[in-house]
C-alpha cells in the first residue's frame, strides 16, 4: 500500500492504474484523497468535442469535480439539484466539472433498469441534453485513471478544491438518494462551498457518498457470469385458458406487466423476442414482469417451449418470489383455444387483431400503453422508464 501511495505522490499512479484495474479490480475502491491533497490532473474528452484538463479551470476560486453517471437512479435524482447549484454558483465564479467514471462493459443490463441510457460516451450526450447539464461532462470510462486517482467510489461522488486546488471537501452532494426535495436533510457540498467562498473552515470536510458503485471495466467477467446465470434459468410453459388470461389482466400482484401475444410462425414476433428478453432482464430489479402468451395451436406447446429455451427466456430469479405469492409457476403460456376472439376481448378490447400485440398494464390492471406489430427496442425502453420512473422509490432501494 505504501508503494502505491508513493507512486501517486510522484505522479506515477495515473500511469499504473490501468494495469491495476485489470489485475485487481477489488483494490480500485481503496484509492483515496486526503483533505489537503492536491487535485490530480486529468485530460479527458468532453461531450462538447474538446479535451478538458484541470488547468482549464485555474481561475475558479472553488472547483467541484462531481463524478456522475447516466444510469444510476441516485445520480439521476441528484442531477436536477446539481444543475441548480451549478447555475447559482456560476455567478460567484465556482466551476463545476462532471465526470462519468463508468465503462459500459462493467454494467450488467439489470443495472440499467432506471435509465434509458447506458454509460457510453454517445449516451452521455443524450443524457446531458435531457437533464440540461450546464457544465462540462467528461468521460473517464475508457481508462478510468481519473476515477482511480480521485478515489471515486460511487455516482454521485463530489470533491471540492480551493483556489490552490487543495481538497477541502469530499463525499455526498447532499444526504438524499431520492428525487423528492422533502427528503433532503443536509446539503453538505453547498455548505462547504459557502464556507470556502467566505474564507471560513468547512463545517464537515468528509461524508460518505451514497449511490451506485463505480462500474470498473474489469468487472466485465462478473457481468458475463450474471448473463450465464440468466441463460441457465429453466423455461416453463403452461397452457392458459380464458379464465387464466382474465386472472392475469386483473393484476392482483400489483406489479407492472408487459403482456406480449405472439406465435412461433409469426416473423415479427420472432424478430422482436430478444428485445423482450432483454427488457425482462433490464427491469428485473423493478416491480415488473414480462408475460408472454403464445397463440400457436395448443398441440404445438413443445415447439413453443423449444423456442423460448433457445431465447434463454427463463424467468429471472428475482421474479420467482412474486410468482410464488400469486400462486403461479411461470410467465410463459400457450393459449388453450384456437379461437382468438375471446382472448382479444379479455386482454385488450381495443386490440385491432394480429400478432404480435403488446400491452403494458399498471398495478391496478389498467392498460397504460398498447402496440400492435414489431416492437422498437428504444421505444420500448423509453416507455418502460417513463412508466416505472428513473429514480429510486423508498420501497425499491436497499
Amino acid at each position: 500500500m505504501t508503494v502505491r501511495f508513493l507512486l501517486f505522490a510522484i505522479g506515477g499512479w495515473l500511469a499504473t492504474a490501468p494495469a491495476i484495474a485489470q489485475s485487481n479490480p477489488g483494490a480500485l475502491e481503496s484509492a483515496t484523497l486526503a483533505i489537503g491533497d492536491a487535485a490530480p490532473d486529468f485530460r479527458l474528452p468532453g461531450i462538447d468535442g474538446r479535451t478538458h484538463a484541470l488547468t482549464d479551470y485555474r481561475s475558479a476560486p472553488v472547483l467541484m469535480v462531481a463524478f456522475i453517471s447516466n444510469h444510476c437512479p441516485d445520480s439521476n435524482a441528484t442531477a436536477p439539484r446539481l444543475v441548480k447549484f451549478a447555475q447559482e454558483m456560476a455567478a460567484r465564479g465556482v466551476a463545476v466539472v462532471g465526470i462519468n467514471p463508468n465503462h459500459p462493459e462493467g454494467l450488467s443490463v439489470d443495472e440499467l433498469g432506471y435509465s434509458r441510457y447506458d454509460d457510453g460516451f454517445e449516451d452521455m450526450k443524450r443524457y446531458a441534453v435531457e437533464v440540461q447539464l450546464p457544465f462540462p461532462y467528461l468521460w473517464d470510462g475508457e481508462t478510468q485513471t481519473t476515477a482511480m486517482a480521485y478515489g471515486c467510489l460511487t455516482t454521485p461522488h463530489v470533491f471540492l478544491f480551493d483556489a490552490e486546488r487543495r481538497l477541502r471537501y469530499k463525499g455526498q452532494f447532499d444526504n438524499s438518494p431520492y428525487a423528492d426535495p422533502a427528503s433532503i436533510k443536509t446539503q453538505d457540498a453547498r455548505a462547504a462551498v459557502e464556507a470556502m467562498l467566505a474564507g471560513r473552515p468547512v463545517p464537515v470536510e468528509t461524508t460518505k457518498p451514497h449511490g451506485c458503485s463505480t462500474k470498473w471495466r474489469a468487472k466485465k467477467e462478473s457481468v458475463a457470469k450474471r448473463v450465464a446465470r440468466w441463460d441457465a434459468e429453466p423455461v416453463m410453459v403452461e397452457t392458459a385458458d380464458l379464465a387464466s388470461i382474465k386472472a392475469l389482466t386483473t393484476n392482483s400482484a400489483g406489479r407492472f406487466r408487459l403482456i406480449n401475444v405472439w406465435a412461433t410462425w409469426c416473423g415479427p414476433c420472432v424478430e422482436e423476442f430478444p428485445t423482450l428478453v432483454q427488457a425482462m432482464r433490464r427491469f428485473s430489479m423493478r416491480p415488473f414482469d414480462l408475460i408472454t402468451v403464445s397463440v400457436d395451436h395448443p398441440k404445438q406447446a413443445a415447439r413453443v417451449q423449444e423456442f423460448l429455451e433457445g431465447q434463454h427466456a427463463g424467468v429471472p430469479a428475482r421474479t420467482h418470489s412474486a410468482l410464488k405469492k400469486e400462486g403461479r409457476r411461470t410467465n410463459h403460456y400457450v393459449y388453450a383455444d384456437s379461437d382468438w376472439q375471446p382472448l382479444m376481448q379479455a386482454l385488450d378490447p381495443d386490440w385491432p387483431g394480429g400478432v404480435p400485440h403488446t400491452v403494458l398494464m399498471g398495478p391496478d390492471g389498467k392498460i397504460l400503453w398498447r402496440h400492435t406489430g414489431e416492437l422498437d427496442e428504444r421505444e420500448l425502453i423509453n416507455r418502460l422508464v417513463d412508466t416505472l420512473g428513473p429514480y429510486f422509490s423508498p420501497g425499491e432501494r436497499g
